[in-house]
């Protein structure tokens, strides 16, 4: 009788763990998801490039939870499209910009719009923001704006 309530009690003991243990990742993936959608973010990298310029040209993101959309500027236009996020994943669709003349900062602009195409990944630390590469590289990085 005693080990049978011994190894009942084993098993109602494991069970909570292992929910508890489920549930830690679901909360931080929630808490980085209300991280990243909490900002409007500057880039201050692309690449291992440090961009220095004005804050008036430089590009940055918002991201909407209510409709998963995300609007900005590459520097030059403004641009506007959707995103996805499932875990560590965010992948942006539908990108559409302006298409004004600009002469300053045109590679940095080209540069920008490409890596956003190639992101599969974000990791969000506080103020800061790394959107990856499928490899895990970093393509962009940006910062919260005060």
């Amino acid at each position: 009788m005693i080990k049978k309530q011994i190894l009942a009690a084993l098993l109602i003991a494991g069970t909570i763990n292992m929910v508890a243990c489920n549930s830690i990742p679901d909360q931080q993936q929630q808490q980085n998801i209300a991280l990243l959608q909490q900002h409007n973010w500057e880039l201050s990298q692309i690449g291992a490039t440090e961009i220095n310029i004005k804050n008036k040209s430089r590009p940055n993101l918002v991201l909407n939870a209510a409709d998963q959309s995300v609007s900005g500027s590459d520097g030059c236009n403004r641009l506007v499209g959707s995103y996805q996020v499932k875990d560590q994943q965010i992948q942006f669709q539908n990108l559409v910009s302006t298409r004004m003349i600009c002469t300053d900062n045109l590679q940095q602009v080209e540069r920008f719009n490409q890596a956003l195409t190639k992101v599969r990944a974000y990791q969000v630390y506080d103020s800061t923001l790394r959107l990856l590469d499928r490899h895990g590289n970093v393509l962009l990085l940006f910062h919260a704006s005060k």
